[in-house]
């Protein structure tokens, strides 16, 4: 059982460092489950959004710079810092939740927890798959060609 977060599949402003750890160990886990499956070995990586925690009391934080104001950074810190961040989830049905994947005998690879999750993750992979799909042939381009 891995706990990552949403923010280990979308990204905040203003939480590069956070994020950059998220989605290294969310690729570090889909590695090391791929080497291990043949053992029988499963992996779960918990993603849960925002939840009824003590992260953002517990938040260091740097001085807000004036150039940030105006920007989806300065957003996320004054909607953070004024409690408008919205969180849904709730820490005990959260840990239920990953209980019962850590105990089911085909455990799902990701759980999301949480609608703001959920909502989210699926949001991005949709953007992803778009753009993905939208620059179909400038991939196919980049292929060795048959002489």
């Amino acid at each position: 059982m891995q706990v990552s977060s949403e923010g280990g599949q979308i990204a905040y402003p203003g939480f590069s460092l956070y994020h950059a750890s998220k989605w290294g160990i969310e690729g570090f886990i889909e590695s090391v489950a791929q080497e291990v499956a043949p053992f029988g070995i499963d992996f779960v990586i918990a993603e849960p959004g925002p939840t009824g925690t003590n992260f953002r009391t517990a938040m260091d934080r740097a001085n807000p710079m004036d150039v940030y104001e105006h920007t989806p950074a300065g957003e996320v810190r004054r909607a953070i810092s004024s409690g408008e961040f919205v969180t849904r989830g709730d820490a005990a049905n959260t840990v239920d939740a990953i209980i019962a994947a850590a105990d089911a005998a085909h455990p799902p690879f990701r759980l999301a927890l949480g609608s703001t999750a959920y909502d989210n993750i699926h949001s991005a992979l949709v953007k992803r798959l778009h753009s993905l799909e939208s620059l179909r042939d400038v991939a196919f381009s980049a292929d060795r060609r048959a002489s």
